[in-house]
């Protein structure tokens, strides 16, 4: 089938492109320039550079127009700051477009639609008792993106792909683990973090997922993705290997020490008058907490196979490590 999808050069997006082209559909993209120095993209995904925002429904409808799916894999993440409140941002960044982006699907008769979400809203969903949605705005937002998308399922399948963690690296783009690799980098003798863990997959798993939803969902669904649970522990174990200290000790943090750290991030965003999608005191609570996803929750509806894992988590690290060590120019994350 033809697929059409926003942000077909980002890490996510390009892979997805990989895995829908090996398949034997032709996608189409539009972008944000440049493209990162050194990405890949596969030659057959025909590529417009262009700020879909800007764009009227008429220039949009003509790129989707004879398309049978469609891929959003664009937006904003927790880690954009900006003005409070900041809720305003990811609407207009991740609400905003799936209302109007699946209205203009509905309109030129595509039928299968896979946006890129994030697995707080299956938190939220999951520890109802933590009133996620009350106390960070970013998860409120990404509830709201799900049932903005849910509303088109009377008339189209539509997937929202709620994904955790994500290792694996592209050529040029900065990596989302660069802060983690400061930390530990800056503790010289021991690594101290929090307990809990997370659920994780690489980018090549998301592009099956993301192939996998085009392909195999039908009506309205959002689809938990994750494939590897690791404590932190776990995780600071192969990073300490790719960093070179494979024998350096972790100090597991009491949840309090956590919070401290998180008082004092508020404490300078209000001092530069910016907010962030996470209340970081309130957030000690997930952090803390082993936010595990079983991959017959959804990746194995998805398709999804398995992969190396360490693998990727060590080429996250390394050009982690590389960037911090201005051996490499990266590209950040921008909207799209």
């Amino acid at each position: 089938m033809k697929v059409f999808m926003i942000g077909g050069t980002g890490l996510l997006g390009s892979e997805a492109a990989k895995e829908l082209i090996r398949r034997g559909h032709e996608v189409s993209s539009l972008a944000l320039p440049p493209l990162p120095r050194g990405a890949v993209l596969p030659p057959e995904m025909k590529l417009e550079f262009g700020n879909y925002l800007e764009m009227s429904d008429e220039e949009l409808k003509k790129h989707l127009m004879g398309c049978e799916g469609f891929v959003f894999a664009a937006g904003v993440d927790e880690r954009v700051e900006g003005p409070a409140p900041i809720y305003d941002l990811y609407k207009k960044y991740n609400i905003d477009p799936v209302k109007r982006l699946l209205s203009l699907c509905r309109e030129c008769g595509v039928k299968h639609v896979a946006i890129c979400g994030s697995y707080f809203s299956y938190a939220a969903k999951k520890w109802p008792e933590k009133e996620l949605t009350k106390w960070h705005p970013y998860i409120k937002s990404r509830i709201d993106q799900e049932e903005a998308a849910m509303a088109f399922a009377a008339d189209m399948d539509v997937a929202v792909l709620e994904l955790p963690y994500i290792f694996g690296t592209q050529p040029g783009r900065k990596p989302v683990w660069v802060f983690l690799v400061e930390n530990v980098m800056s503790m010289k003798k021991v690594t101290m973090y929090p307990k809990g863990g997370s659920t994780m997959v690489t980018v090549h798993q998301v592009g099956q997922a993301i192939a996998g939803a085009i392909e195999r969902n039908r009506g309205g669904n959002c689809y938990p993705i994750g494939y590897y649970n690791l404590t932190w522990v776990e995780l600071l174990k192969i990073v300490h290997k790719y960093l070179g200290c494979p024998d350096k000790k972790i100090v597991t943090i009491p949840n309090w020490m956590y919070a401290i750290g998180g008082r004092k991030i508020m404490k300078e965003q209000k001092k530069h008058n910016v907010q962030g999608g996470l209340h970081m005191v309130k957030f000690t609570d997930i952090m803390c907490s082993n936010l595990f996803i079983d991959k017959s929750e959804g990746c194995d509806a998805l398709g999804v196979t398995d992969d190396d894992i360490d693998a990727a988590i060590g080429d996250s690290i390394l050009l982690c490590k590389d960037v911090i060590e201005k051996k490499t120019a990266v590209l950040g994350m921008k909207g799209e």
